[in-house]
């Protein structure tokens, strides 16, 4: 999913470590083009492909879009590439919608264009048959990425039963949940298998409270409904690249991977 407006990458931060390269990638708000040796969305793919995914579709805005424009004279080499047009950003579980539109009928991946996953995390969804997503480690996520432990506590927690199906999502727990307490321990960070059950959800789920249609929503709808969600739980760490401060950390841990997309 690449199609968000990018409003806190494109706020201003006197503190943040950028080159004049990055800076002004930030201030377009296309968090896949941030250049980190190469654009940042070239070492999601490259991850895709490591893990045997052989299409990715992107969901990007109307041409002339900045990300199919720099796929139109550097394409990847190891997937077959596509695009779902979201003519406004109204939603991730918008997004979804346009890109069974391109998919077709059956399962597929749903990411962020903004985190790195570990390949372990996109191996481990696609071999799962039916609807599923990565239950990341509270811990680990701090600990061996660049999320710190007050900014976690703003990402949606996962309720998960003794045999790994979910139960619900915790949207931003705050202080509701102990941040050290087994409760809060398993993180979403946006990664999942859907099937057309979830994809019908997302079709009919109501706009939030922001005034989109978000994929969380649509998913709490999908159980709801009895869809059963596997949870693959994984003590992994996540790079979250959503604001300008997160660039020299994503930098400095990406320094010793080459994308080959």
């Amino acid at each position: 999913m690449a199609r968000g407006l990018g409003t806190r990458m494109r706020r201003a931060d006197a503190a943040a470590s950028l080159n004049a390269e990055q800076d002004a990638a930030a201030s377009t708000g296309t968090k896949g083009l941030i250049p980190i040796r190469r654009p940042f969305v070239e070492y999601l793919i490259s991850g895709l492909a490591d893990a045997g995914i052989e299409r990715v579709i992107l969901v990007v805005g109307p041409a002339p879009d900045p990300i199919r424009e720099h796929f139109a004279t550097s394409p990847p080499r190891r997937v077959e590439l596509a695009y779902a047009e979201q003519p406004a950003p109204i939603g991730t579980a918008d997004a979804v919608v346009r890109a069974a539109a391109v998919v077709g009928d059956g399962a597929f991946l749903v990411l962020n264009a903004d985190n790195y996953y570990p390949v372990a995390a996109y191996a481990a969804l696609a071999s799962h048959e039916g609807a599923g997503t990565v239950a990341f480690d509270r811990d680990v996520l701090v600990r061996d990425g660049n999320i710190d432990a007050e900014r976690v506590r703003a990402y949606a927690v996962l309720d998960i039963d003794e045999d790994d199906i979910l139960r619900g999502i915790i949207e931003k727990p705050g202080d509701s949940l102990d941040p050290a307490g087994t409760s809060a321990r398993w993180v979403g960070m946006n990664l999942w298998a859907v099937t057309p059950d979830i994809v019908d959800a997302c079709r009919r789920v109501p706009r939030s409270t922001r005034g989109e249609y978000e994929l969380p929503e649509a998913v709490a709808l999908a159980l709801r409904e009895e869809v059963r969600i596997r949870a693959i739980r994984m003590a992994e760490p996540v790079l979250d690249l959503s604001q300008r401060s997160d660039i020299a950390s994503v930098t400095a841990r990406l320094m010793s991977v080459n994308p080959v997309a």
